[in-house]
């Protein structure tokens, strides 16, 4: 359709001499079509954007509005119409008039070198699941590299092995091979699983997770109930829906990654600063220059780098993604949550001074989504968005304005952190108080769930407001529920007698050491430091010389001149060796997230039914499993 648009022959014949079947045309064709077809979306969209320009590129008006989403092809959300305002805007600060089109706004297509094997037949390729494992792709291809008759075309044989993440019963579809820097060829293997399709509403159990900025992740658990007395919030009387939760926050702390990323972004961009000067020097002096060369060569290594860093970048960002999405639906699954519900990323812009969702916009925040909403659908669990805006700036409990400072303690003082509450006293997180929001907002509203028919995306566009109330929680388990959770994770100790081998007799006790009477732990026994008479002389401590200086030899730092301990000082020269307790807690960070200096919320399996009982106002303690 494509091709017949633009009035271009249907059929492409070869180079001269060689032989092309038309399964790979045909291959090719659809790689040029999907090409066009995007282009053709682009063009639509920025033509509709300049023939509705608004007066202020920088804020549309409602009619302005009105105008563009008549002009406007089906299915275009607000952040694409953003985006390219915010291209044509800097195209005509450069230029001084607005664009003639797509042409003169972008550059050419690049098209990857890759085969489309799904626009082909069984005659050009097929696939074959032998095991859980392997799978056989069968293609045919030239023998030389201008084949001149089919007979050199022949079958080739690729035993493909399957990771793990392919299940078992997983339908594989025709891959698409594309060559990799290295000189290997890679697949991109689609597959699908049947799977049930969620529900839009209909939950009781949720999570809501809210963006932050020093935290990636923070959200809360809620559980829809009815309301049976009267009451603020939603409304009053019998019969009124509200939503409680435990107060417990789950945390994806990823500081230190996003410190990393921070230091590799600035490191990009130095690398390259630097090297563009080069090449802008280069550009300058000219090719008969003798620094000409030399210059180029600088420019090259330094783009090389550059590549290398963007490289790590990418690697780490979606590293950190994948491993934030498998923690949340593990809490959703753990605690029997059928919804997750997340902040609409379109909604989540920095306006004015406030540029903390700006400098999160590097981070992955569309790829999280994306990972959240693929491993939500293999367990049965709906994903929804809600509206952003507002989520920090009021009470979860009471719907009141709030107040942000730095710390709990520091409620005086002007910051972001921490949220107070004036009318109802509620102090809490900045992030946590979001999420309360954010999980309110969804299950209240999630009867004006829509659903994306391009896309499959779910999202709630009208918000509805109500409040939420934390109900008790347990500080600690029981005694006896702790040791039979210990007992029971601790190993079945071999059957028979206690024996050690090589060992005739039993280990004798250990003497207590002999404790000196009238000498209290708390308090030394000998003072360490000059003390001062009331009449404000020095008195000596007792067996102590204040006046001659014992610090070891070279000694610079702070001290009173006192006696230094005959203690030997530790080899530091090699390799310092961990406590066992920090590799346990770097090892189950390692488990739970995937990286070592990841901070997350361990995942703890709750019984769904938390909240007031029904017909009682006395809140029932959530316990775990």
């Amino acid at each position: 359709m494509a091709l017949r648009r633009l009035a271009w022959p249907l059929s492409l014949p070869p180079a001269e001499g060689v032989y092309v079947s038309d399964r790979v045309r045909r291959a090719a064709e659809e790689q040029a079509a999907r090409t066009l077809r995007l282009a053709l979306h682009r063009r639509a969209v920025i033509t509709a954007v300049l023939a509705a320009w608004p007066a202020d590129s920088h804020r549309r008006t409602a009619p302005e509005w009105a105008a563009l989403r008549a002009l406007l092809p089906t299915g275009v959300s607000g952040a694409e119409v953003r985006n390219r305002t915010r291209q044509i805007r800097t195209y005509q600060g450069e230029h001084g008039h607005l664009p003639a089109g797509l042409c003169a706004l972008e550059a050419p297509p690049t098209v990857a070198p890759q085969v489309l094997l799904a626009a082909v037949d069984r005659q050009q390729a097929t696939l074959e699941r032998l095991d859980a494992t392997t799978a056989w792709l069968r293609v045919k291809l030239p023998l030389t590299a201008a084949p001149a008759r089919p007979r050199q075309w022949a079958w080739h044989v690729i035993e493909v092995r399957l990771p793990s993440t392919i299940d078992p019963d997983a339908h594989l579809h025709p891959p698409t091979l594309r060559p990799t820097p290295g000189g290997r060829i890679a697949i991109d293997l689609p597959h699908s699983k049947p799977l049930t399709v969620a529900p839009a509403a209909g939950h009781t159990v949720a999570l809501g997770f809210d963006w932050g900025v020093n935290t990636l992740l923070t959200g809360t658990l809620g559980r829809l109930t009815t309301r049976t007395g009267t009451g603020a919030g939603t409304g009053s009387g019998s019969g009124t829906a509200r939503v409680v939760t435990d107060g417990r926050p789950l945390i994806f702390d990823a500081t230190t990654i996003s410190a990393k990323l921070h230091r590799l972004r600035t490191h990009r961009e130095h690398l390259a600063a630097k090297r563009d000067r080069y090449q802008a020097l280069a550009a300058h002096l000219g090719a008969p220059h003798r620094a000409w060369g030399h210059l180029l060569h600088q420019a090259a290594v330094l783009e090389v780098e550059h590549e290398r860093v963007c490289a790590r970048i990418r690697h780490l960002n979606r590293a950190l993604a994948w491993a934030a999405a498998h923690w949340a639906v593990d809490q959703a699954r753990a605690l029997g949550a059928t919804v997750i519900y997340l902040e609409d990323l379109a909604t989540l812009e920095a306006r004015g001074h406030r540029k903390g969702n700006a400098r999160l916009s590097g981070q992955v925040r569309g790829t999280v989504a994306e990972a959240i909403r693929h491993l939500a659908a293999k367990a049965g669990i709906t994903v929804a968005t809600v509206p952003a805006r507002g989520t920090s700036a009021q009470c979860p409990q009471c719907l009141a304005a709030l107040t942000h400072h730095p710390a709990p303690d520091r409620l005086a003082e002007r910051g972001w952190k921490w949220a107070h509450c004036r009318s109802c006293g509620l102090s809490l997180d900045r992030d946590h108080s979001a999420a309360r929001r954010i999980v309110s907002r969804g299950l209240l509203g999630q009867t004006h769930t829509t659903t994306d028919r391009t896309t499959g995306i779910r999202s709630i566009r009208t918000p509805v407001e109500g409040t939420v109330t934390t109900v008790r929680r347990p500080k600690r388990t029981t005694r006896r529920l702790r040791r039979a959770r210990q007992a029971a994770a601790r190993p079945t100790p071999p059957s028979g007698p206690k024996t050690t081998l090589a060992k005739g007799h039993p280990t004798p006790a250990r003497p207590a050491p002999a404790r000196r009477a009238q000498t209290s732990r708390r308090a030394p026994d000998v003072r360490t430091v000059p003390a001062t008479t009331p009449t404000g002389v020095v008195q000596r401590p007792a067996g102590h010389d204040t006046q001659t200086a014992t610090t070891p030899p070279g000694w610079s730092g702070p001290g009173h001149e006192v006696p230094v301990p005959d203690r030997p000082e530790p080899d530091r020269t090699g390799p310092g060796r961990l406590s066992r307790e920090t590799c346990r807690r770097r090892t189950r960070a390692a488990e739970r997230t995937g990286f070592h200096h990841v901070y997350a919320t361990e995942v703890h399996p709750l019984t769904p039914r938390f909240g007031p009982h029904d017909g009682n106002t006395r809140p029932r303690r959530a316990r775990k499993a």
